[in-house]
């Protein structure tokens, strides 16, 4: 079983503000064991050539990657060799998806943000290989259920990503994929529900921790609110701008 991450960005995300290097993120995997890794910027696919043989030599797996947005959604495409970066409606994605093989991941799909899938997962279920557990959730607080619900009604395997913006994100929840390590096997793997996901709910303090960085950095394109019994609501805009209530 492979440890697997599937969602992560780096400073080269020409959307957000990263303070660390695509180098660092694969340092950070291969110092907590992982044998695979997505990069997935924001609308553009990060040419991994460069890259992989230094991941290779750390026993790390590179998949290449993109989070498009998609009708204002957001949607992992992983693995396409081509033609990521160019889909922009869902009507794009399904002919994409007829002619080249390649995964297709619905992130975060039920959390409280304009960007996230919600009643289009539904709409479009027969393009989507699997569903997200985002490490993003408390004992108390967890938005990735209602996914995990449509997943299992539906038939879908369900892949467990940290969507990393700060390297302290790496590890809480993460996928165990029956695979050789290869990025094909890996997702053909995960598109065959040979997946398991493990993972931990982070500690409120760990929650604020990672959203005032994320704020204090630079503009946090997601909007996330994040109801809490123990420090009030967490929120972060569209300008990166946090409050706690």
């Amino acid at each position: 079983m492979l440890k697997v991450e599937l969602h992560t960005h780096t400073a080269d995300d020409p959307v957000d503000r990263i303070p660390y290097t695509t180098l660092e993120l694969i340092d950070r995997a291969v110092a907590l064991g992982y044998d695979a890794l997505a990069i997935t910027l924001h609308e553009r696919q990060l040419d991994l050539s460069r890259l992989a043989p230094y991941a290779a030599d750390r026993g790390l797996v590179l998949i290449p990657g993109v989070e498009r947005t998609i009708e204002g959604k957001h949607v992992l495409l992983l693995n396409f060799k081509t033609g990521a970066e160019d889909v922009g409606t869902f009507s794009d994605l399904a002919r994409l998806k007829s002619r080249r093989p390649g995964l297709v991941i619905a992130p975060h799909a039920y959390f409280p943000s304009s960007f996230c899938l919600r009643g289009d997962l539904k709409r479009h279920a027969g393009l989507f290989d699997a569903v997200e557990r985002n490490a993003m959730f408390t004992r108390t607080v967890d938005f990735n259920r209602r996914a995990e619900r449509w997943a299992e009604q539906n038939g879908k395997p369900v892949v467990g990503n940290c969507d990393v913006h700060r390297l302290a994100q790496l590890g809480t929840t993460y996928s165990l994929v029956d695979a050789p390590a290869d990025a094909d096997a890996i997702c053909e793997a995960v598109a065959a529900g040979r997946v398991r996901v493990e993972g931990r709910p982070l500690a409120w303090t760990e929650v604020a921790r990672i959203l005032t960085s994320m704020a204090l950095v630079g503009p946090a394109r997601d909007h996330f609110k994040i109801p809490s019994t123990g420090i009030g609501r967490i929120e972060v805009d569209e300008q990166g701008v946090l409050e706690m209530q």
